[in-house]
């Protein structure tokens, strides 16, 4: 990326489907691989879907769920019984090529801006095995803390939750 390169957060649209499949297989195990029709049921059903773009192109995407859903995540089925209320970051993926230019903050940002109001806490999970101290770093540095963990055999998650002042 140049200086001049601006990055837009945007919503989701059905043309950014194939790239954003492409950039969520590269990020695997950080994230679960998907196809491009989970992705579009999984969008259907989400509270946002948002897209970061440079120059026209997808360089990475954020999906936030709600509470309520029939998503048969164990991630999302251990917050809905920690939590009534929520926003779930189900997965945010930046094309490795552009890591390193505060994408995945501005994803956030846009997201905290999106349900500004809604009094939903917002949720999500970090590897811990296999580890992946950065996103760690990242999420605390946003105002995320711990809330639980849960081992999955292969996998292990450490659950983090950034409140929001209107959610108490």
């Amino acid at each position: 990326m140049t200086l001049t390169d601006t990055i837009t957060i945007r919503p989701y649209t059905s043309t950014d489907a194939d790239r954003l499949v492409a950039i969520n297989a590269a990020a695997v195990p950080a994230t679960n691989l998907i196809t491009r029709a989970e992705l579009e049921e999984l969008v259907a059903s989400a509270l946002v879907c948002l897209v970061a773009e440079r120059n026209g192109e997808p360089m990475g995407f954020l999906l936030c769920l709600g509470e309520g859903l029939a998503y048969e995540s164990a991630n999302y089925r251990w917050l809905s019984r920690q939590r009534n209320r929520f926003a779930y970051i189900d997965r945010i993926c930046v094309d490795e090529a552009a890591r390193g230019n505060r994408i995945g903050e501005k994803l956030y940002f846009g997201l905290f801006q999106s349900l500004a109001g809604t009094k939903r806490p917002f949720v999500c999970e970090v590897n811990k095995r296999p580890p992946n101290p950065g996103s760690l770093r990242f999420h605390e540095r946003l105002g995320f803390a711990q809330i639980g963990e849960e081992d999955h055999g292969e996998k292990a998650v450490i659950f983090m939750e950034r409140a929001l002042e209107d959610a108490r």
